[in-house]
């Protein structure tokens, strides 16, 4: 395969993926005859983070303009960002549908209060909510101030609706007692489905969600059910914390190795692909605007112009200008900053290496490099060469530190000594002479 068919290739697929952003979904309900009712459901599934908050927010704008009854949110997730979480649960508070969490497997962290925030909440038999410490990305506990916020976001979600805050906040606070439903000071509550209904925190369990419009008496409702898109999902992989830092290693590479290469091929094709992913992520989960990609743009410009104009400037304000673009796509600096620290180390870590294998005597700085020399093989002499000093004595007219000046044959010449300091008045004689440079050697 031709490297121009690869990039057209490229080219087809990069559009393709584009014109798939999400829209209003065409399938908008209608409420069919004989039904009262229309009831929306849709899923909150694996991680807790922005891009599902953007799908979240497609989805219940497009339950409010079908003017649904009813909106079912079908939770398996094992938490996530809190400020996701809160973002998620903002759109809760202000929906104006009535609402249910059925938790069909676990909403555990973050899941658990956006449960919270819902008007019912139904799980099945085998499902559990809670255990929501919030914790670093590292793994580590948060600062004080990051718990005590989470545990007044918790609290005030129970309150919101009605339920006892005091298991919200046994979710997460350790330091709670509540040795009878399973966590004793120093554990997180996990509620079961049992538990759950027993403290109020479960309207009811139901084995399948047939069962649960039974029960929400919406038997005989139009079910109209909303799914991520491809792009949404594929939006919410690339803004994944852990993929974040290899999309931008893998630009790095991709970017560094091409220009050790002739030509343009695979590795910056990778690199560039790599890039596109990451903005196409971020702006399909709403992380990033215009500003980002203009700044992006911006800076590709000014780094080829500084190609054509020496000085350096230009090129360092088309890398600030990148390094904006990837920090104002970025949901958490701290994370961003982490990310853009790690494709720099391994950006110098490649370039090191395929300078030693390499060099730079292919690929683009070829034609960056200036090669020209003016060697004396060549025929080019910078200055008089005065080979004929060498082996003459004479007398230092001043201190040479190691540079100064000597007398030879009534001729006072400027030269440096080996290294030593030699004071005034000593004997001397030239070692070696080098263009304009004469060493000498005290006597």
């Amino acid at each position: 395969m031709t490297q121009s068919r690869l990039v057209s290739y490229l080219l087809i697929g990069l559009v393709a993926i584009f014109f798939s952003v999400p829209g209003m979904q065409t399938a908008q309900a209608q409420k069919e005859n004989g039904n009262e009712k229309l009831v929306y459901v849709i899923p909150i599934e694996k991680e807790v983070e922005k891009g599902l908050a953007s799908f979240l927010t497609r989805a219940i704008k497009e339950a409010e303009e079908a003017e649904a009854d009813h909106i079912i949110f079908e939770i398996d997730t094992p938490g996530g960002r809190v400020d996701a979480a809160g973002q998620i649960a903002t759109l809760m508070q202000d929906l104006k549908i009535p609402t249910t969490a059925y938790i069909v497997n676990q909403a555990l962290s973050a899941g658990s209060y956006i449960a919270l925030n819902m008007d019912t909440i139904y799980m099945r038999p085998h499902a559990t909510m809670g255990a929501s410490g919030v914790i670093n990305e590292d793994g580590t506990a948060a600062d004080k101030k990051a718990q005590s916020a989470w545990l007044s976001a918790m609290k005030g979600a129970a309150e919101s609706k009605g339920r006892d805050p005091i298991y919200a906040k046994a979710m997460a606070d350790p330091e709670i007692d509540l040795p009878e439903y399973g966590a004793p000071k120093g554990e997180f509550l996990t509620l079961d489905a049992k538990t759950a209904v027993n403290v109020s925190y479960s309207e009811g369990i139901v084995k399948s969600r047939t069962n649960l419009l039974h029960e929400l008496d919406l038997t005989n409702a139009a079910v109209q059910e909303v799914t991520p898109t491809f792009s949404e999902e594929l939006a919410r992989f690339l803004t994944n914390p852990v993929v974040v830092p290899i999309l931008l290693s893998i630009a790095s590479i991709g970017l560094i190795v091409e220009l050790y290469s002739p030509g343009f091929g695979i590795p910056g094709i990778m690199g560039l692909l790599s890039l596109i992913l990451f903005f196409y992520g971020h702006i399909v989960a709403g992380l990033a605007g215009h500003e980002a990609i203009i700044l992006l743009v911006l800076g590709i410009i000014l780094i080829i112009t500084e190609f054509f104009v020496p000085g350096g400037i230009v090129g360092l304000l088309g890398v600030a200008s990148i390094l904006g673009s990837l920090f104002l796509s970025g949901e958490d600096l701290g994370h961003m900053a982490l990310s853009v620290s790690i494709a720099l180390a391994v950006a110098i870590v490649v370039s090191i290496i395929l300078f030693k294998i390499i060099g730079l005597e292919k690929g683009f700085f070829r034609h960056i490099i200036l090669r020209d020399r003016t060697t004396s093989e060549q025929g080019y002499v910078s200055s008089t060469n005065r080979l004929e000093l060498i082996g003459l004595e004479g007398i230092t007219a001043t201190p040479l530190r190691p540079s100064g000046a000597a007398i030879f044959d009534d001729e006072r010449i400027d030269v440096v000594s080996e290294g030593s300091f030699i004071e005034k008045d000593k004997p001397v004689k030239v070692v070696m002479v080098e263009g304009v440079r004469v060493v000498v050697r005290e006597i």
